[in-house]
């Protein structure tokens, strides 16, 4: 077994009193694919740099399997990490490369051999074996960098950012052979990255970080229709939930445009909660909120209207999804009917989740 934990682990650069990483606690299982996700700054490279061995821990632990890796050396912790920038020797063929952790371990040229034919038939390398990697397209020279932490059979695989720099085509094709590639594979991998939709198509789970903190972690459609707090709604789903502001009524629901949401026993004596609507739970329709819409992106069947509507005596910004043929004009008057049973509901001085 090669699960992965971190026991409120923490880090704390010199010269600051702000945690990178403040308290992690977060257990990945065995085999499992664990995405690090959130914008810049929040420690989700910090976090996989304190796994790798590269970043000290402060405080709390981390663990591979059985063993207590807080203080061990970054080449006895049996981890593979594939960088951003592939890291790979200019003037070494891509069979070379490859190899190279091999050949460090001292592993027999024969045996080496073998298992660099293997493992380039499973990236489709076998015919760029002899190319340096100058010579190669940024997805290749990927490729290569993968394969040198494959060749390894560790029992942790660590990838940083490692797509951030293939154009977007390459990016989505890369994804594919990555999730691929982890299935057949089966080795606890943790992934990072920026990119919410790289997230949430790559992970069997994904753990969202703010300013060192975890915020929550769980399947991708768990953080899409359940997210635990403000930031999480608003940074998982594109385009983003739409947030409005509005007073609570009497009967203990809010109304929006004459439709009621019901909020129930989350109002708890709250004057006021947030109300969060994804594009797909709002919708055209004849009555409603009184909107206009300023832009419209269409992609392919559907297209996004966003709009500006005025709710609470203020103006609040509003996402529709609807079908292209069917898209409003920029500009237009429309109304948009909410989905009362879709609506999230949010504390707003916490910023947590209320109710289911």
């Amino acid at each position: 077994m090669t699960d992965v934990r971190f026991e409120e682990a923490t880090r704390i650069y010199p010269g600051t009193d702000v945690p990178a990483v403040d308290a992690l606690d977060l257990h990945i299982q065995d085999g499992e694919f664990m995405v690090l996700v959130g914008p810049s700054g929040s420690g989700k490279t910090t976090a996989l740099r304190m796994l790798a061995g590269l970043e000290e821990v402060d405080s709390g632990g981390i663990w591979i399997g059985d063993r207590d890796v807080t203080y061990v050396p970054p080449k006895d912790r049996d981890v593979a990490m594939v960088f951003q920038n592939y890291a790979l020797y200019p003037y070494l063929t891509v069979a070379a490369n490859i190899a190279f952790p091999l050949k460090m371990a001292g592993v027999k040229k024969r045996h080496r051999e073998a298992k660099v034919r293997d493992v380039a038939k499973l990236l489709g390398l076998e015919e760029y074996l002899h190319r340096k990697p100058a010579q190669l397209s940024g997805g290749q020279r990927q490729r290569v960098a993968m394969g040198r932490a494959i060749i390894r059979h560790p029992s942790v695989f660590l990838m940083d950012e490692p797509l951030s720099n293939l154009d977007a085509k390459l990016r989505v094709q890369m994804r594919a052979d990555i999730a691929h590639l982890q299935t057949q594979l089966g080795v606890t991998t943790v992934y990072v990255t920026h990119d919410q939709s790289e997230a949430m198509t790559l992970g069997h789970r994904v753990a969202l970080l703010k300013d060192g903190r975890l915020q929550q972690c769980d399947t991708p459609r768990v953080l899409y229709a359940k997210p635990a707090n403000l930031f999480v709604a608003g940074f998982i789903g594109s385009p983003a939930m739409s947030m409005c502001t509005v007073p609570l009524g009497a009967n203990g629901s809010v109304s929006l445009g004459g439709t009621e949401v019901p909020v129930g026993a989350a109002a708890n004596g709250r004057r006021e909660v947030v109300i969060g609507l994804r594009p797909e739970s709002l919708e055209l329709a004849p009555d409603g909120l009184p909107a206009e819409v300023e832009v419209v992106e269409e992609f392919g069947a559907d297209a996004y209207a966003f709009c500006v509507a005025r709710i609470g005596g203020e103006d609040t910004k509003l996402v529709a999804r609807v079908e292209a043929r069917k898209a409003p004009e920029r500009g237009e008057r429309v109304t948009l009917k909410p989905k009362p049973e879709e609506a999230h509901v949010f504390d707003p001085e916490s910023g947590e989740r209320l109710g289911s």
